[in-house]
């Protein structure tokens, strides 16, 4: 098989000390398991900036996706109202979640250029009493829009109301001081900013709010309380834990202390992302996103008169090494690259060296 990095908001490109620690089969029962699931538990509570007292650590099976829909579904009652704020396809993920498990919910939608207004979630609450819960997503990754959380959380606190936030692409990459700005979920997953694989999620949950959710849970193994329960006492899993995913987290975890924590990674990503944009700025390709833009994946237009399909782009780039992503956004015709993982300087430049090639084989073959 054909070895490639990945230029992608996750899966991403691990090191290979993570994906050694999954070449040993782990039983789920013994304790020196179940002690590597509370460590990560602690671990995931210090890079939030929160307290054991005040907030608790959920893992919990399967992608992402799963974790909020653990958390949307285990803590909007049958007599709650959840509004959600989505500018892009994961908030409207949560929409589709919502209408599935019958939740009562509203829809504010924003552009995907543009970032959701605190001040309209804000009339959005006075006007809509019934509204008990609003979510949003952090880092959104069909655009690369870094969304406002700390003026949205302001607003909804002021309101009295719980605030859910998807840091799916975000957490361990931007710091965010989640106890300060008074989350009371916030989601993310292993194969993200911490550079572990897929395999679960995990959530960062206010005590008070959990216990709350208790016998709430429209699903049996989504059941965000129950798992927690279970957890809480000794570290075991409700259900089968992805072992090997786990082993592996727990080392990227000691890799990420390693490089300096959440404030090194940041910068290394902001650099990648800086430097991206600027080097294809020089071929004529221009970012999607002006004002907000994220340090996790950029969105880019393609370049004016372009006669080439992003299949042929693709080929190319992934024979020489790196792996991109397509256009998710609706309103224009782009596509992605993304700056996490184990992705440095150097990769940034040999990725722009390889568009580079191509468009000018692309010219060649236009002329001849």
């Amino acid at each position: 098989m054909k070895n490639y990095k990945l230029l992608t908001p996750g899966p991403l490109t691990t090191t290979d000390t993570v994906k050694e620690q999954m070449l040993f089969d782990h039983c789920t029962w013994d304790d020196d398991y179940k002690q590597i699931t509370q460590e990560i538990r602690r671990k995931l509570l210090a890079l939030a900036h929160v307290s054991e007292e005040e907030y608790t650590c959920v893992l919990m099976q399967g992608s992402g996706t799963f974790g909020v829909e653990s958390v949307l579904t285990s803590s909007v009652g049958p007599e709650d109202g959840l509004l959600i704020a989505a500018n892009g396809a994961y908030g409207l993920r949560m929409a589709d979640i919502a209408k599935h498990a019958g939740l009562h919910y509203k829809l504010y939608n924003e552009d995907y250029d543009q970032v959701p207004s605190a001040e309209k979630i804000a009339e959005l609450l006075k006007e809509n009493p019934e509204i008990t819960h609003v979510s949003m997503v952090h880092s959104e990754t069909t655009s690369g829009i870094l969304n406002d959380i700390a003026a949205v959380a302001e607003v909804v606190k002021k309101a009295g109301r719980i605030f859910i936030v998807d840091a799916m692409s975000s957490f361990g990459g931007v710091d965010i001081p989640v106890a300060e700005l008074g989350i009371d979920f916030i989601i993310s997953s292993a194969n993200k900013c911490i550079q572990g694989v897929p395999g679960f999620s995990f959530i960062i949950c206010r005590r008070d709010r959990l216990m709350e959710c208790e016998g709430k849970a429209r699903s049996l193994s989504l059941d965000l309380y129950d798992q927690w329960k279970t957890m809480e006492k000794d570290g075991k899993w409700r259900f089968t834990s992805p072992t090997h995913v786990v082993l592996a987290f727990a080392q990227a975890l000691r890799e990420m202390e390693k490089e300096g924590g959440i404030a090194a990674r940041h910068e290394r990503y902001a650099q990648n992302n800086r430097l991206l944009i600027e080097r294809m700025g020089e071929m004529g390709i221009h970012p999607y996103i002006r004002e907000h833009q994220g340090p996790i994946i950029t969105t880019f237009f393609y370049p004016e008169n372009r006669h080439f399909s992003f299949e042929e782009m693709y080929t190319y780039i992934k024979e020489r090494g790196y792996a991109i992503y397509p256009g998710k956004v609706t309103d224009a015709d782009t596509f992605r690259i993304g700056n996490i993982g184990e992705i440095y300087r150097e990769d940034i430049e040999k990725l722009c060296e390889i568009v580079k090639e191509f468009l000018a084989e692309k010219k060649q073959e236009e002329e001849a």
